[in-house]
């Protein structure tokens, strides 16, 4: 049985987590503190069935915070990795094994890792052909739509376009608006006349997949679900790493893995969302 949590200490358990999966998710918070980046949810101690982490209280996001968090994830991401699919070394426990989890904490996915030398291979073989065999074991996906997503795959070194060429970036992979947090970033500063300014707010991120990929798809994760004051976001974001011509129009390719992984576990409307979108990008 796992002991009560310290005070000060928020607690994640699953007595019936994958194993490994808490070392994994310490593993890629670590890989995630690079000089200039976001701020990263502190780790204290790690267990078979529980993670414990820094209690964080959430404010309120004001657009000035939204556009340093965009700086500060281009810095991030900027950090790079060392191929498409590699993931965190040891550290916490973890073995530094390629592969990871993407889902909720009960019932994750087996997200694939290793070494390819492309994005576009890269998601079709390590993320799209792997979730329709998942798609396929829980009854969700059929023929038609293994046939979508060949043809989608076939078309991805054409769909990544100017993009198709970038180097690994250092992704979060599990960037949804729920998983940045908003902080109260300290005390206030006095303003010009004397008084007291409004105290900075700063971006947390947690509960990371953490990998090497393509950076438009962090972009992309937060824009799927609406994290607040986007619009600033991808500003401060461009500021200091400006994205390849054309990124507005590759948004919905990047959120297809997100979308149909939702549709693998909670079925519903993402079931005939993901197979528009799929149909789309099949051309």
């Amino acid at each position: 049985m796992t002991p009560a949590a310290p005070p000060g200490v928020f607690r994640k358990a699953c007595a019936d987590a994958p194993a490994g999966f808490f070392a994994r998710e310490a593993a890629g918070l670590d890989w995630l503190r690079v000089d200039g980046g976001p701020r990263i949810v502190g780790v204290s101690d790690v267990g078979p069935g529980h993670l414990d982490l820094e209690r964080l209280s959430p404010v309120t996001p004001t657009p000035a915070a939204a556009r340093a968090f965009g700086g500060a994830l281009a810095t991030l991401h900027d950090a790079g990795a060392p191929a498409f699919g590699a993931g965190p070394g040891p550290a916490w426990g973890w073995s530094g094994e390629p592969g990871g989890w993407f889902g909720p904490l009960r019932d994750p996915l087996p997200m694939p890792g290793g070494v390819w030398r492309s994005w576009p291979e890269f998601y079709a073989e390590a993320r799209l052909r792997p979730l329709l065999g998942q798609g396929r074991e829980r009854g969700v996906l059929g023929d038609d739509d293994a046939r979508l997503i060949d043809a989608v795959c076939a078309r991805l070194p054409r769909l990544a376009g100017p993009s198709a060429d970038d180097e690994p970036a250092r992704l979060h992979g599990d960037l949804w608006s729920g998983n940045v947090l908003w902080v109260d970033g300290g005390p206030p500063a006095p303003d010009s006349a004397g008084g007291p300014a409004p105290g900075a707010v700063d971006a947390v991120l947690i509960d990371p997949a953490a990998y090497g990929g393509h950076r438009e798809t962090d972009l992309a994760m937060l824009a799927l679900f609406g994290a607040p004051h986007l619009a600033e976001i991808l500003a401060g974001y461009q500021d200091v790493h400006p994205l390849a011509r054309g990124w507005q129009h590759r948004v919905r390719l990047h959120q297809l893995y997100p979308l149909a992984v939702h549709a693998v576990l909670f079925g519903g409307s993402y079931v005939p969302e993901t197979r528009s979108l799929l149909a789309e990008l099949a051309g």
